[in-house]
């Protein structure tokens, strides 16, 4: 099942975001259910992430989100995990 995880940053937490970045990158590649990811940008800036999840159900992209390193940092404001088909690609 392909799951859209989209996550908004909060406010003024890019340097949260850049002092975790480096666990979340290691955390997508020891969990191997990242099919496609990617920060949100705002100009230059990055403001969120976007991360296509291939996994079982809702609960294991749940469970997925939350030991997310960004989201046990404190960095999104929101997070919302919508089920996603891909058509082209």
């Amino acid at each position: 099942m392909l799951i859209a995880l989209i996550a908004k940053d909060k406010p003024g937490a890019l340097q949260t975001r850049l002092d975790n970045r480096s666990a979340h990158l290691a955390y997508i590649e020891e969990t191997g259910v990242v099919a496609q990811a990617g920060p949100l940008l705002d100009g230059d800036a990055m403001i969120g992430s976007l991360v296509i999840l291939d996994v079982k159900d809702l609960a294991a992209a749940q469970t997925w989100a939350d030991n997310d390193p960004y989201a046990k940092a404190g960095l999104f404001q929101s997070v919302d995990l919508i089920p996603w088909k891909k058509v082209i690609g």
